[in-house]
């Protein structure tokens, strides 16, 4: 066996035993849970942009794109644009070939101006199609279908309205869109493992939320499925239950 193997091996072995590690678990939630009180989201840039992720879901993502080589991914918040901008860098290391189109179809309610501006000014901004709209609009998704041809390798991630109606509107647009071997990402989820006090001042809660939201639409979509290793390997993530793979 290479050394190569044997550290995958071991890695892989480190990740599952996390799902029993009880200990591990308990302190991952008190973390998240004070986190999310003290703002911790708001902490990080990517390139200088803005990116309200945790850490962990960005390596994540990263690690997704890069093993699963969508050229495709259509997000829907733009917020600052850091996350465009995040997919955008990666597709253009992972593709290095020009005739690969890359693209990064990035919907919004509103999209930010300021941020628009300097987002135009990146270099990664070429490859950024932005539109202003509701995500579950027909409107909206007929320009999404004008972008993307049938060779695109699509990925999918969901991060706007976190009610469980348009979560469960949005799973079911997007789904048919996301590639074979692809992931449909939810953000979010994490709301149903929080205290509903720490998000009283907004429309959803634990009992209506991405996370409700998923649990119906896989009653129905059985060729998405839950790749729990996800949640095993970071331990802390907004999207616990959110990383769906497409079969």
């Amino acid at each position: 066996m290479s050394i190569e193997n044997s550290f995958e091996d071991e890695r892989n072995e480190r990740i599952e035993s996390f799902n029993k590690n009880t200990a591990l678990k308990e302190s991952a939630q008190i973390f998240f849970e004070q986190s999310v009180c003290a703002g911790y989201s708001y902490n990080f840039t990517w390139m200088g942009f803005p990116i309200i992720q945790y850490p962990q879901d960005l390596i994540a993502l990263q690690e997704i794109i890069f093993k699963t080589k969508p050229n495709c991914i259509i997000e829907t918040g733009f917020a600052r644009g850091g996350s465009a901008i995040f997919y955008s860098s990666i597709l253009e290391n992972i593709f290095e070939d020009d005739k690969v189109k890359k693209k990064v179809i990035s919907i919004d309610i509103s999209i930010n101006k300021e941020a628009l501006k300097s987002l135009r000014n990146s270099k990664y901004s070429d490859n950024i199609f932005t539109l202003e709209g509701s995500s579950t609009s027909k409107k909206i998704e007929e320009e999404v279908a004008s972008l993307i041809t049938k060779e695109d390798r699509i990925m999918v991630v969901l991060d706007s309205m976190h009610t469980h109606k348009h979560v469960l509107n949005e799973l079911k647009i997007f789904a048919k869109y996301v590639s074979s071997g692809c992931y449909l990402c939810v953000l979010d989820t994490a709301i149903s493992y929080l205290p509903d006090t720490l998000h009283s001042d907004r429309p959803w809660s634990r009992a209506n939320s991405p996370m409700t939201a998923v649990k119906e639409f896989l009653k129905t979509y059985k060729e998405f499925n839950i790749d729990t290793s996800i949640d095993n390997k970071l331990a802390i993530s907004v999207a616990k239950k959110g990383y769906l793979i497409k079969s």
